[in-house]
């Protein structure tokens, strides 16, 4: 029996969705975390910016960590908010399956940009920014 917080199907093949795959993410709350994700590569795309950086052997591998962040530029709070929100929709359902263990990933929010385009294209971005992440 899947968890009553768990999609009924997966994002992208249609079937039921594996509760293990959905609880890889574990989300960034720590400063420094976001800090030493702010010293790695950055990939600007159009709907938002994504740091990354592998974890170096002193931190625990396992699994991915994803923080999400949206600065007072981007709008009001129920705007930030929004964006937070569709960024955190994004993570799970591309991160999920084409992230890599051992890996943070920031998705920061743009003004503008990230609440007005459509989610497709927020999809396509972040595909696009992890292949040249990984590639």
């Amino acid at each position: 029996m899947t968890p009553p917080d768990a999609p009924l199907t997966a994002p992208i093949s249609g079937t039921q969705a594996d509760p293990a795959v959905l609880s890889c993410l574990t989300v960034l709350k720590k400063r420094a975390e976001f800090l030493a994700a702010a010293r790695a590569r950055r990939v600007p795309v159009a709907g938002f910016l994504l740091q990354a950086r592998q974890r170096d052997g002193a931190e625990p591998a396992c699994g991915i960590r994803v923080g999400f962040t949206c600065s007072k530029k981007v709008g009001n709070a129920v705007t930030r908010n929004r964006a937070k929100r569709r960024l955190r929709a994004l993570a799970h359902e591309i991160l999920a399956t084409h992230g890599q263990p051992g890996w943070d990933y920031v998705l920061i929010g743009k003004p503008e940009v990230t609440v007005a385009r459509p989610f497709d294209a927020l999809r396509a971005d972040l595909d696009r920014a992890l292949q040249r992440v990984h590639g």
